[in-house]
């Protein structure tokens, strides 16, 4: 694997870090702030409307620049945001410096794949997708424990510090090994127009609705993991971490797995996640008062859900037509666009008085929703073929292989 991937994946464990570690922090930092834990929620939706925000614009800003230097700027940003996060003096003034910490995210994960994948054979580019997005899943398993810790022993300011080193790390890495001959990025950036054009192409809009409703039925479940297990599984709150890390370890499980699975097939990869998300969901709702249940199911969750992360990107990407970068960096404001809608709709039936038990089936809905959306796009898919195989055998082209 070559070492700029590595770094790539720094980078994305920086990010992914700080992207979950406020989920595990929050009463330390509402009750420095003065901010009740509702309140400080905020924290979350600031960081997740940076990510919408920023993928789009800050892509579209530097899509014609050397994507070598566009990563190592983001990851500037990024650690700017994160200083001014661990000095904020107040609860606006942090609400601020998330959102501004969340802005490079989409982008530097939309420019870092396309990098990956442009330093493999068209094989392996799964795997080299899969290997960037580990960091995110690692970051469930080493990072957010330990920042969670610093914070408690230390203090909060101390953890985004902690982070803010990680990225200087991670762009000191970027610049020393990324590519310095960027053909790709010039051959795909011509015109920011076709880039923007690439969100009117059907696949494409399937591809990110599949992201928002599928995944948006992991976080209708995960974003109350822990009050579910305290109340319904009946393990105590120090139990709680541990079972996190477990889910960590099957999110970075799946990651691999999906890998080499989206490099045999995007569409089989994303229809057996999706498949295994409702299943999943549905088994929750049903056994959650079961210790052993609920651990190995809520395992499959994080496998699952993060194991169609590579089929996804790669999917976008193909379906882009020479335009990949602004739809790959899109992926994630999908992937924040799901976060929002999952968590408010699974929150929804808790205030509704519908039980703990309740945002699972949510999820389930979502995830059959976005499976719905994934059937589309393969019924599209056969008609795609079928149209090029007669314009082949009309003018003897050989057919683009797709999915």
């Amino acid at each position: 694997m070559p070492i700029a991937i590595l770094a790539l994946a720094l980078g994305s464990f920086g990010i992914g870090t700080t992207e979950f570690v406020i989920m595990g922090m929050l009463p330390q930092v509402g009750g420095d702030l003065g901010v009740d834990v509702a309140t400080a929620g905020q924290y979350v939706s600031s960081y997740a409307i940076g990510v919408v925000v920023g993928a789009p614009l800050l892509t579209a800003a530097t899509v014609r620049l050397p994507r070598r230097w566009t990563l190592v700027g983001l990851l500037g940003l990024f650690v700017v945001g994160n200083l001014l996060s661990a000095l904020a003096p107040g609860h606006l003034a942090l609400l601020a410096t998330r959102f501004l910490t969340g802005l490079p995210h989409g982008a530097f994960f939309g420019v870092a794949v396309l990098v990956a994948a442009s330093l493999v054979g068209p094989h392996r580019r799964g795997r080299a997708m899969a290997t960037v997005l580990l960091g995110l899943s690692v970051a469930n398993v080493v990072g957010v424990p330990a920042g969670t810790y610093i914070a408690q022993q230390f203090g909060w300011r101390w953890t985004f510090g902690a982070i803010a080193l990680i990225g200087l790390a991670a762009m000191t890495a970027v610049a020393a090994f990324a590519p310095r001959q960027d053909s790709a990025a010039a051959a795909s950036t011509g015109s920011i127009r076709a880039e923007l054009g690439a969100f009117a192409r059907p696949q494409v809009l399937l591809t990110l609705a599949v992201v928002v409703f599928g995944l948006g039925g992991l976080f209708a479940s995960y974003s109350y993991v822990a009050p579910m297990l305290t109340a319904v599984t009946g393990l105590a709150d120090s139990a709680v971490p541990w079972v996190l890390v477990l889910v960590g370890i099957g999110m970075t499980a799946g990651s691999l797995v999906g890998g080499r699975l989206a490099d045999l097939s995007t569409l089989g990869t994303l229809a057996a996640g999706l498949a295994l998300v409702v299943a999943v969901l549905l088994g929750l709702a049903v056994f959650l008062a079961s210790t052993p249940a609920a651990i190995a199911l809520l395992f499959l969750l994080g496998f699952a859900s993060l194991g169609m992360g590579p089929a996804i990107q790669m999917r976008v990407i193909d379906h882009a037509g020479g335009a990949p970068t602004i739809v790959s960096a899109g992926v994630q404001s999908a992937f924040n666009m799901a976060n929002t809608i999952g968590a408010w709709l699974g929150g929804a039936v808790i205030a509704a008085g519908a039980g703990l038990r309740a945002p699972n089936v949510v999820g389930a809905a979502l995830a059959l929703t976005g499976l719905l959306f994934l059937a589309g796009s393969a019924v599209l898919e056969i008609r795609e073929r079928r149209t090029t195989a007669a314009r082949v055998a009309a003018g003897g082209q050989q057919p683009v292989p797709v999915g």
